[in-house]
């Protein structure tokens, strides 16, 4: 007596397709009234090694502006400049690239 074989179903797995996790973090540092602007252009020198200038410039960009983009990366990337900043009493955020 034959037998027969009755088709298996197979499940595919579920990929992360989800392209935010491809975008990079950006590190935010926002303004606040306790920092001089020559203490915030000295933490970005040290931390980032961005020249005078640069780092000026970003500074400018938080005293004015309200916040300025100073580092983007992966995640843990993103955390770890967000711990230095905070370990220098600067405010500092992350989140996705757009």
């Amino acid at each position: 007596m034959p037998t027969t074989l009755e088709p298996t179903q197979v499940v595919e797995p579920e990929l992360d397709d989800d392209p935010a996790a491809d975008r990079p973090w950006i590190v935010l540092v926002w303004n606040d009234p306790i920092n001089l602007m020559s203490y915030v252009t000295h933490v970005f020198q040290k931390l980032f090694g961005f020249s005078h200038e640069k780092a000026t410039e970003l500074m400018l960009d938080v005293h004015e502006k309200g916040r300025a983009v100073v580092a983007s990366g992966t995640r843990e990337e993103a955390e770890m400049h967000v711990f230095h900043l905070h370990e220098h009493s600067l405010w500092a955020t992350m989140e996705h690239d757009t």
